[in-house]
């Protein structure tokens, strides 16, 4: 708060008082020129004003201070008094500007003569002394009685009628006249944060000036409040004169330090080069390293040779580190650091520690559904492929065969040096059992298994634990088209199989059901089934191409749609229905296609046209045809004749 001034009142002595310093006087003192009679109050106004001078040790009534107030209360003339004093006139004195200088919101100079408590009692030359806190010089590094200060004058009379001055205020207008003179916009100034304000700071830098909270750094702070006691280097945004308002950013001073310093940092870094840099942000690919005006990326994969779960687990923000320059981007300005390149790579000498077909022992360190990452040693991991676990087993995932941070043995299968990887396998630990199939199961041999499971194309056959044979659909039955293996056998069942076919390389092995007996196309059927016969059978497929007669369990031939009648046939439904029962004539028997042509048109003539071959059985058949009888018993009856399998014809 403002000073507050210490009054003088000065009580006129009585006549026969004796003078302060211990002298005697009176209104007669012979000092003072001769007894001078008191006829008013004129007189003792001026008689009050000589006594005052020479209780104080002087003739000279000029050397003390006037006291005003009591000449007002007397209705003295001021004139008269100054003439009785031996003074000059009040109008020389202002026309001099000695009085000028005591206008209100001036800066005076004043004169520390006392303090008393939290007051600091300063003289500037006026009625009475100002008071003035004493917390107000603690910004300027405090006090004491003698000092010459400068205040501001606030109000020559509050409503006390005392004077009221101000340290604080007058520092801040010579702060700003300071700053206007040495200052300008863009220059760096410092100073210490005084509070947190709305908005952001006040910062001291000779006159409290506003920080933005945006603008103290180049990330946000959590808390500007942080600042609050701490010094700072900023720069000048804006000076507002009028209003006396300065904007300083500390952001805008670091960006354009790094701005320097990151042109002055592109032209020294070189690749390959050892540098120190403070981590500045942490993110789950890896570290940002400040390089002292442009940061660096320290991928995860280039901290340690070793696996890195998470950068936390190898660097922290604010860390100190030397990283290894892998690579400048000067266009992009994007430099790549490593640390694992500081020292020697594990993988310099990885074909004379780890050769191919070298069994070692390692532990498993991760699973992925496509395999387990098996650690050698620090630094050095291999994958084991899920194709690589077992020689027998179908693996879904690692985690059927193995764990985190088990011990395996596995063999080395191949490496890459330049992709520092490793591949390796827990199969060929073991004696490949299907190098053994081949002399166990040579072509031709009977076997029994149980289905173990059913696919679209065929059956898997349990040759024994680790071995499946697979059952297709084609070598199920000669005679019986097989759509789907459910139609003849379902997953648990016995059955017994021949060897067909052993891949060792593909480790596959081709089992079938209908070679355990003869093909009934090579004899049996021919000589069944021949051209020109007519024979009784059953429609159990009508197609917009013809009709599929069975003619026989198993045994299947087709009734062109050419064949179904004399006249056009376009819907063979017209002519015949399914499940009816037909004779038709057989016109060919193709063996290489396993097919059979039937006529119905033919079969119905009685007689056939002469035929074009001359042979004298063709004759014979086409003149005189034979309604023989349908083989039956899957062609084992007495004419010999063997099913075939469903016929496709073209």
């Amino acid at each position: 708060m403002p000073g507050r001034a210490v009054s003088r009142f000065f009580v006129p002595l009585p006549l026969s008082a004796p003078p302060p310093h211990g002298g005697s006087a009176s209104l007669a003192d012979p000092a003072l020129d001769g007894p001078a009679p008191v006829r008013n109050r004129r007189d003792a106004g001026v008689r009050h004003a000589q006594c005052m001078a020479l209780a104080h040790g002087t003739k000279d009534p000029h050397d003390i201070m006037v006291d005003y107030n009591l000449i007002a209360d007397l209705s003295l003339d001021l004139s008269d008094l100054e003439s009785a004093l031996g003074q000059s006139s009040m109008a020389s004195v202002l026309e001099r500007g000695e009085v000028s200088k005591f206008e209100t919101n001036s800066i005076l100079k004043g004169k520390v003569v006392g303090i008393s408590g939290d007051y600091v009692i300063v003289d500037v030359g006026l009625k009475s002394e100002g008071q003035i806190q004493k917390a107000e010089f603690e910004e300027s590094g405090g006090v004491s009685i003698g000092d010459t200060v400068e205040v501001l004058l606030e109000s020559l009379e509050d409503a006390e009628g005392s004077v009221v001055l101000s340290k604080r205020k007058a520092d801040r207008i010579r702060g700003w006249e300071q700053i206007l003179v040495t200052r300008k916009e863009g220059d760096v100034v410092e100073g210490k944060v005084l509070r947190k304000i709305k908005g952001g700071l006040l910062v001291d830098i000779g006159v409290p000036v506003f920080l933005p909270a945006s603008q103290v750094d180049v990330r946000r702070p959590g808390d500007v409040g942080d600042w609050v006691g701490r010094m700072m280097r900023a720069l000048i945004l804006k000076i507002d004169t009028e209003r006396r308002n300065i904007v300083i950013s500390r952001r805008k001073l670091i960006e354009d330090e790094r701005e320097e310093a990151k042109k002055r940092l592109m032209g020294e870094l070189v690749e390959g080069s050892i540098v120190r840099g403070t981590v500045t942000n942490i993110a789950d690919f890896g570290a940002f390293v400040d390089l002292g005006g442009l940061d660096g990326l320290l991928h995860i994969t280039d901290m340690s040779w070793g696996r890195v779960g998470h950068p936390s687990e190898v660097v922290k923000p604010g860390q100190e580190i030397e990283v290894k320059v892998l690579n400048i981007d000067r266009e992009r300005e994007k430099i790549a650091l490593g640390l694992k390149q500081k020292e020697t790579s594990p993988w310099e000498e990885i074909e004379k520690k780890y050769p191919v077909g070298a069994r070692v022992r390692g532990t498993v360190v991760n699973l992925m559904s496509y395999g387990a990452f098996v650690r050698l040693e620090d630094g050095i991991e291999g994958l084991v492929h899920v194709s690589e676990m077992s020689w027998t087993r179908r693996i879904n995932h690692p985690s059927e065969v193995v764990n985190v941070n088990q011990e395996i043995d596995v063999v080395v299968l191949d490496f890459n040096k330049d992709k520092l990887e490793i591949s390796l396998g827990m199969k060929q630990t073991e004696v490949n059992p299907w190098e053994l199939v081949g002399e166990r199961y040579p072509l031709g041999t009977v076997i029994e298994g149980k289905v173990r499971n059913l696919a679209n194309y065929g059956a898997f056959i349990e040759i024994e634990p680790g071995i499946d044979g697979l059952l297709h659909v084609s070598d199920m039955s000669w005679t019986k088209k097989v759509a789907h293996p459910n139609e003849v056998l379902k997953k648990g069942d016995s059955v017994k199989c021949v060897v067909i076919e052993v891949d060792q390389e593909k480790q596959r092995v081709g089992l079938g059901v209908k070679q355990l007996s003869e093909d009934p196309w090579v004899e049996a059927i021919p000589s069944a089934y021949r051209p020109g016969m007519i024979v009784t059978g059953k429609i159990t497929k009508i197609t917009n191409f013809g009709v599929f007669v069975e003619l026989e369990d198993g045994l299947e031939g087709l009734l062109h749609i050419s064949e179904l009648a004399d006249h056009k046939v376009e819907n063979p439904q017209d002519v015949v229905k399914s499940g009816q029962e037909v004779e038709v004539k057989i016109l060919r028997v193709d063996t290489d296609d396993r097919k059979i042509g039937l006529s119905l048109k033919r079969a119905q003539w009685g007689a056939s046209p002469t035929p074009e071959s001359s042979n004298p059985a063709d004759m014979a058949a086409f003149v005189a045809p034979k309604r023989a009888k349908a083989p039956t018993k899957g062609g084992m009856d007495d004419h010999g004749a063997l099913g075939t399998d469903k016929i496709k014809l073209d």
